[in-house]
């Protein structure tokens, strides 16, 4: 602290109820000299009388800073005056060329308002946002002219989070770069309508533009989790000597109304506990939301610092731009810290669209003091003092503090002001949804930028066409010399997307043969099954150490607890105590190489992790296997918005939804019990589900996610961006082996015959079962059941995906309906199951919306059943009656089909109905249950 004018908010206990800790400081331990304690109170005191209140405050104020020098022990500040961090005296050299820089950010202004502008003229009108990028410019170009490296560093090149509505000045600037066409520019948010991959899209989407965007960034909060852990696995692929990232910095660009999302704050802790200092988050602050402001009768930047502060982060605010140094200069006796202290953002909001004289009246004219301060400069100086994030010094001074910090985790807050420079747009609460600039504003605007642009020009090109013409200088221009210099000089351009990962030698057939032999006379539930198969990836020499194990506190209950001692949990400060458990033999074990990301109970941060692990491939060059096992319930019902993210950032690898089912994971009750995540997943275009019933599905399923992903494949030479969810179940049930000429193709498909019904002759009734899952040993006892008890033949069939057979259905429908010309293509399912005699009746530990999705192309009459309905807690066979999923009530529904087809008589419905008792759970109260535990 190099002023008078630091504060901290004072805090007045209750005398009544003196705290035993207060703000961090013991309040009971025994004072061993009080005389001394109370010599130290009296100087303070006089220190108060003598020199006043603000002379006391500093003098207190250097002495906490000391001490933290000393490491003293006393606590940091929650909040700082609400100025600059960095004082001018302590500002770096600018090594740059301020006037051209400033240049560029003109053109580059300029260019990103028309851009958005252009893209609402009548008759297209498709949206856009012109003005969060011009609040942020200054910030941007200081990163790109300075700090960005790109892809070409020497130290592997930065990863860059961009704001999702700033996306039209990241844009403008790669056009000045010439790595867009001015057409591309008049193509914004139009992405087929002139040819797929001639548009822009409207936010940075990976997936969509896949050589430039990086990473999704538009939806709201996933940005501030999603680059802490990324910054994370940085390290992780360090310690672990997979890849060094010692010189490569996660940068985060986020809105100050986008801390109101939790993902925002709520992983800013492992930032700070795990001393991420490579990573850099810079929030605009330019105290506006969608609607109107952020905290109008607060202060969101006091707001936010005291957040960073508090959760261990190294907090840097650029608040006032260098025409304020002068007056805070003079401020000797805190006045004017004190009014920007307590001035409410609503009221900065209203100063920024005000002219000097009413911020003469209304700012400094409160106080004599502050009237005089400023009694030199005329109206129009007051009104043109700069917020510090349009200061390119100021900016720089941050940037560059923000990344020799050593330790922590770094935050910028920088006061800006929305739709800075163009006066239509500036400060205004409906800013966010100005879209179009008139004439007059685009003439406006471009005096405010000194443009050479006539009004010619611009009258010429909005007459004709209702947009406006883009500006460029010219390759050979200084400005465009300079600012592709700067890039050459940081590693290439940003942001850029590359693959340059090897394709991974997978195991061989022999990895999968002890899940292909069954289980014999043993129950194994298919979570026991995969996680074995998991153990032997994990001892493979080619992609053992590529994979990643993530889990959000269940480790135990998936049975993966034996890992602990070998995999080791992964911990940058290694394990510096000793474990309660340390004498077992399955004994916890954290290490700086630990290989199992253990997430607390955080299901975002396991999905963010795997986002970074999914994506290392591109973003690092390292083909990594995340493989993330959680509830099935707590999958794509809590962080599907996530899974949507890791999707757009063409991020693969393996999401493994265990105790899946609404009625296996038993007595856990309705907010476990999941009857609906293959529907959710299905709304993914990414994602492959898969719900195998056996141990060999599951083997076969997993070699061919690892073909897919990870090797070269013709469709794929790079690997497909494919995401594997591959459901599975805690309840033991016997493997059997994998049957002899297994149709492989049928099960990677999605279904495949499993076994012919007994031969009862030539009259008897045909029905074909199917069902996914722990449901097909229903179906297995139901075909018992038809056989013994009522003389019907029963095939049994394995549906492994719901979802892929439907896809490919849809898909065989849109190819008919674009080749008109020629045969319709057969969905897979209706060549699979032609042929079958009698009707098709589905089950599965799903809601009947799951089997339903390909009823329109079964080739016969289909009845399904499933979990419709909340879940509950109780045993697995009541609650299976309940739902009328078990072996009987598949009996009934065969049975009632066949009927409804003459082949079995109405009455032998009834009967059974009645022998089954299908409609009263309490039937079922006395069989027991095996492994009911998750």
């Amino acid at each position: 602290m190099s002023d008078e004018s630091k504060t901290e908010p004072e805090v007045r206990p209750n005398p009544a109820t003196p705290p035993v800790i207060h703000e961090g400081l013991p309040t009971q331990l025994p004072d061993i000299d009080p005389d001394e304690t109370n010599d130290w109170i009296d100087s303070f005191d006089a220190l108060v009388d003598d020199r006043g209140r603000q002379r006391a405050r500093y003098v207190m104020l250097r002495l906490l800073e000391r001490a933290r020098q000393k490491q003293v022990g006393v606590p940091a500040l929650r909040s700082t005056d609400y100025i600059n961090t960095i004082p001018p005296e302590r500002e770096p050299w600018f090594p740059g060329d301020e006037d051209i820089e400033r240049r560029i950010r003109a053109f580059i202004r300029w260019n990103a308002a028309v851009m958005v502008s252009d893209a609402n003229r009548k008759g297209l009108e498709v949206g856009g946002h012109i003005a969060t990028y011009q609040s942020s410019a200054s910030l941007y170009e200081v990163g790109f002219n300075h700090f960005f490296r790109g892809k070409d560093h020497p130290g592997g090149g930065d990863q860059i989070y961009f704001q999702g509505h700033g996306s039209p000045g990241i844009y403008a600037r790669a056009f000045l770069e010439g790595r867009l066409t001015e057409q591309q520019l008049l193509n914004f948010r139009q992405e087929v309508q002139h040819g797929v991959g001639k548009g822009l899209s409207s936010y940075p989407h990976p997936r969509l533009m896949p050589e430039f965007w990086e990473f999704p960034t538009v939806s709201m909060g996933l940005t501030a989790i999603n680059s802490i852990y990324q910054a994370r696995f940085n390290r992780y692929l360090h310690n672990r000597k997979i890849k060094d990232t010692s010189e490569q910095r996660v940068w985060a660009f986020l809105g100050d109304g986008e801390m109101a999302e939790p993902e925002s704050l709520g992983a800013i802790r492992v930032a700070a506990r795990e001393e991420l200092d490579n990573l850099t988050w810079v929030i605009n602050c330019n105290l506006q939301q969608l609607d109107g402001p952020v905290t109008g009768n607060g202060k969101i930047i006091q707001e936010l610092e005291a957040n960073f502060r508090g959760a261990g982060w190294n907090v840097i605010k650029v608040i006032w731009g260098r025409e304020w140094d002068d007056l805070l200069a003079r401020d000797v006796d805190g006045v004017l810290v004190n009014q920007m202290n307590t001035m409410p953002d609503g009221a900065f909001q209203t100063f920024s669209v005000e002219d000097g004289a009413y911020n003469r009246e209304h700012f400094f004219g409160p106080d004599p003091r502050l009237r005089k301060m400023v009694e030199h400069m005329s109206d129009r100086q007051i009104e043109k003092l700069p917020r510090g994030g349009h200061d390119y010094r100021k900016v720089y001074a941050a940037f560059d503090s923000a990344t020799q910090h050593v330790g922590q985790p770094t935050v910028i807050l920088a006061h800006t002001i929305k739709g800075w420079t163009i006066d239509a747009l500036e400060g205004k609460n409906a800013t966010h949804q100005m879209k179009k600039l008139n004439k007059e504003d685009l003439k406006r605007f471009r005096d405010r930028l000194y443009l050479p642009i006539s009004d010619k020009e611009i009258e010429e090109r909005y007459d004709a066409d209702h947009t406006a013409p883009f500006f460029h200088p010219g390759v050979d221009s200084p400005e465009i010399e300079y600012m592709l210099e700067r890039r050459r000089q940081l590693g290439g351009s940003v942001p850029k997307r590359v693959v340059r990962a090897k394709p991974l030698k997978v195991p061989g057939d022999e990895v999968y043969s002890d899940l292909k032999q069954g289980s014999g006379n043993n129950k194994v539930a298919t979570t026991m099954a995969l996680v074995r198969l998991l153990k032997d990836w994990m001892k493979d020499p080619e992609i053992g150490k590529r994979i990643v194990p993530i889990a959000p506190d269940e480790y135990r209950t998936f049975g993966m607890d034996a890992m602990f001692p070998t995999a080791k949990v992964y911990n940058p400060g290694g394990q510096q105590y000793e474990s309660v458990d340390r004498k077992l033999l399955l004994k916890w074990r954290e290490s700086a190489e630990g290989q199992m990301l253990h997430e607390s109970i955080f299901e975002a941060g396991a999905m963010a992790s795997a986002t970074a692990a999914g994506s290392a491939y591109s973003t690092h060059g390292e083909a990594m296997i995340p493989f993330y096992i959680f509830y099935s319930m707590f999958g794509f019902q809590r962080t599907g918005d996530s899974i949507w993210a890791m999707a757009d950032q063409l991020a693969r690898g393996f999401l493994i939804g265990a105790t899946a089912g609404r009625t296996t994971l038993t007595g856990e009750g309705l907010q476990h019990a999941d009857g609906h995540s293959p529907l959710l997943a299905a709304t993914n275009p990414a994602v492959v589900h898969y719900d195998p019933a056996h141990a060999h599905e599951i083997a076969h399923i997993m070699q061919d996610g690892l073909r897919r992903m990870y090797t070269v494949t013709p469709e794929h030479p790079m690997g497909e961006d494919v995401i594997y969810y591959v459901t599975v179940y805690n309840e033991p049930v016997t493997q059997p082996a994998e049957p002899e000429n297994l149709d492989l193709q049928g099960l990677l498909k999605g279904v495949y015959r499993f076994g012919d019904g007994p031969d009862l002759g030539p009259d008897a009734p045909k029905v074909q079962l199917l069902a996914s899952g722990v449901g097909f040993p229903w179906i297995k006892d139901a075909q018992r059941l038809l056989a013994e008890e009522w003389g019907v033949s029963a095939d049994l069939w394995s549906v492994t995906s719901w979802n892929e057979l439907a896809r490919d259905g849809v898909a065989a429908e849109r190819w008919s309906l674009l080749h008109p010309e020629e045969h319709a293509r057969v969905p897979f399912v209706t060549s699979q199951l032609g042929g079958a005699g009698g009707p098709f009746v589905a089950v599965s530990d799903f809601m009947r919306a799951v089997p339903l999705q390909i009823a329109r192309w079964v080739p016969g009459d289909f009845h399904a059943l499933g979990t419709d309905g909340f879940g509950f807690a109780d045993t697995r066979p009541a609650a299976r009656r309940f739902f009328n999923i078990d072996a009987e009530s598949v009996v009934v529904q065969a049975l009632q089909a066949l009927a409804q087809q003459g082949a079995v008589k109405a009455e032998t419905v009834t009967e059974a109905f009645r022998k089954y008792r299908i409609d009263d759970p309490t039937a079922v109260s006395g069989i027991a249950q095996e492994g009911g535990d998750a």
